[in-house]
Formats: structure tokens, C-alpha cells, sequence
């Protein structure tokens, strides 16, 4: 079995600390609305929430941006916005993180995506999404494009976090893959089944055991090395990190033997936000210089972490090591 040491990723945590990832993709604003409900409407069959208290945190592609700046590298996000008060919460979220929002495309036409949760005690009782999700304008995706293009000088990995929203496009796509290509910039990418088959080229793609099946429309094998060749191939990626959620993850890189990496989770008491822990941990451990398999082992850390929390956490390096020692102290 695969395993790293806490020394080599104590010099993979700190290497990171130098690096700068770009980020491109769908950006949300995860709204919460708490309070109490005592009573039913008399209006309606619903409950009354009495509201005692709301908070806003960053969502999709920014999430992921958010858990960069935490593991202690630099980033910049591209990505697309309203004009509207959702952007501006999101905008002073991501000043407050030191990620650099100024290559953030403003839609005047569209909303910021939204998602509002109403919790009543610990119970959800609705979610209210504000969202537009067609595809952005030709203007929009060439502002994107010269964003991307702008940003990548600095860059030493960049991450495509795809959540159907409408900002990856195919021509962004093209264009963000192809130009990283050229600069020698690995891509890893989060993907959604619209544009699943459009990522050929990328370092590393990583969808989870939902998406794979729906996008292939057939019964995963991912214990099986020569279906995940297959389906890399396939996919036209240098390597499929396949994620199982508490099954761990499995991953195949062009040429390389197939890698089953089993979960360390200790205990799961939230999987949000788990799927972005991951794309950000593969994302800085790539810049600073990983292989693909320390980088998978890695993330796997860091998602073992953010499940153990509530809510959509962020995870830090110390926490990381920590997580890997206690491992290694109770196989002694």
C-alpha cells in the first residue's frame, strides 16, 4: 500500500508555501439562514422560521480558492459574477482571504450564484438557489480567456472547477487547457456531466464514483487497473483520480501502475465541501512539485479531515501532519 511520511509531506506542505494556483471556474455564495420554528403557518402547511441568525461563505470554485490560501499558497480566481449584493459578500470574503478577486468577470445580466439554506434547529427546510446557468456570452468567455491568459505567468498549477453554472465553456476550456500546456502548468479538474468529455489534455481529472458512472452510463470498475486505463484513456487525461467517497479513491496515470489509495477517515460527520478539500490539496501539491500518487495520498488526508468537521472547513498544514503522524503512531 501506498503511504507517505510525515517528513516527505512536511517538505511537500512546506514547498507549497511558495507556489501560486489559478483557479477558473463556476464562483457561488453559500448563504445560511438559521433559526428556530415553533409553529405552523396558518397560511400555508409549512413551518414559521424565526430568523436568529444568517452567514455567508464562499461556494464552488471560490471554496476551492479558499482551501488554497489555507494549505498556505497564493491564488487567483476567474470566474464570473453579478452586479448585485451576493458579489459584492463574495468579493470582501475573498479580500478578506488575500485571493485576488480582480479578474472576476461582472455580468450585469446575470445574478451571482446563490444558494440559500433555511435551517430551522439542525433541519433544512428549503433551499432557495438564485442562479443563472446558460451559457455565458461570447464577450463574457473572451474576458475570461484574457484573464486566464494574464494570470498564468504566475501560475504554477492551475485548477478548472466546472459546476455546470455556465462559465466553462468550451472555448474557455480549449483555451485554459491548451495555453497551460504550453507554459508546462499542470491542470486538474473538477468536472460536471455537461462538459465532462471536453477536458482531454488535463493532468489530472477527477470526478467522483457518481459522476464517472452517469457521464459513462455504465457500472464503474474502479478496482479493476485495466477499465481504469481504459476510461483514461478515454478521457484523454494524464491521470484519473477517481474519488469513492469512504471508500478512498483509485488512480491511474498514463504509464504508471494503478494506485488504490483506501480511505483514512476516522470519522465522517459532514462530506460537504469534502470534494474541494481535494481538488485544492492534488491542485498546490502538483505546484509544489509532487507526484501525482503524493498528491492523490495527500488530498487524502486532507478530505479524511474535512469530513471529521461540520460544515464546509478549510484544512491547514499543521492539521495535515498531525492527521498522517497519528496514523503512523497507531500502525507502530
Amino acid at each position: 500500500m501506498e503511504r507517505l511520511t510525515p517528513e516527505r509531506a512536511e517538505e511537500l506542505l512546506h514547498a507549497i508555501a511558495g507556489t501560486h494556483v489559478l483557479v477558473v471556474g463556476d464562483i457561488m455564495l453559500d448563504r445560511l439562514i438559521s433559526g428556530t420554528a415553533e409553529r405552523i403557518s396558518p397560511e400555508a402547511p409549512v413551518p414559521v422560521v424565526t430568523v436568529s441568525g444568517e452567514d455567508a461563505s464562499l461556494g464552488g470554485a471560490a471554496n476551492v480558492a479558499a482551501n488554497i490560501v489555507a494549505l498556505g499558497a497564493s491564488c487567483s480566481l476567474v470566474g464570473l459574477c453579478g452586479s448585485d449584493e451576493s458579489a459584492l459578500r463574495l468579493r470582501g470574503e475573498l479580500q478578506r482571504l488575500g485571493i485576488d478577486d480582480s479578474s472576476l468577470v461582472e455580468a450585469a445580466d446575470r445574478p451571482t450564484t446563490t444558494k440559500t439554506r433555511v435551517l430551522a434547529g439542525h433541519h433544512q427546510v428549503v433551499r432557495i438557489d438564485r442562479e443563472d446557468t446558460t451559457d455565458i456570452l461570447e464577450a463574457q468567455a473572451t474576458a475570461v480567456r484574457d484573464s486566464v491568459r494574464g494570470l498564468l505567468g504566475k501560475a504554477d498549477a492551475v485548477a478548472l472547477e466546472d459546476y455546470n453554472k455556465g462559465l466553462l465553456v468550451p472555448s474557455v476550456i480549449e483555451a485554459v487547457l491548451s495555453a497551460s500546456a504550453a507554459a508546462g502548468i499542470p491542470t486538474v479538474v473538477d468536472p460536471k456531466k455537461a462538459r465532462f468529455f471536453e477536458y482531454a489534455g488535463s493532468t489530472v481529472f477527477k470526478p467522483n464514483a457518481r459522476e464517472l458512472a452517469d457521464a459513462l452510463a455504465e457500472p464503474l470498475r474502479s478496482e479493476d487497473p485495466d477499465w481504469m486505463e481504459a476510461t483514461r484513456a478515454r478521457l484523454g487525461c494524464r491521470g484519473l483520480l477517481l474519488t469513492l467517497g469512504g471508500s478512498g479513491m483509485a488512480l491511474k496515470v498514463e504509464g504508471m501502475d494503478y494506485v488504490r489509495v483506501p480511505t483514512v477517515a476516522r470519522s465522517v460527520f459532514d462530506v460537504s465541501g469534502a470534494g474541494d478539500t481535494v481538488t485544492a490539496t492534488v491542485a498546490v501539491s502538483l505546484a509544489a512539485g509532487a507526484s501525482q500518487v503524493e498528491a492523490a495520498l495527500l488530498a487524502n488526508h486532507a478530505a479524511a479531515i474535512e469530513v471529521a468537521r461540520a460544515g464546509v472547513a478549510t484544512v491547514r498544514p499543521p492539521d495535515i501532519i498531525d492527521h498522517i503522524r497519528a496514523l503512523q503512531s497507531k500502525h507502530h
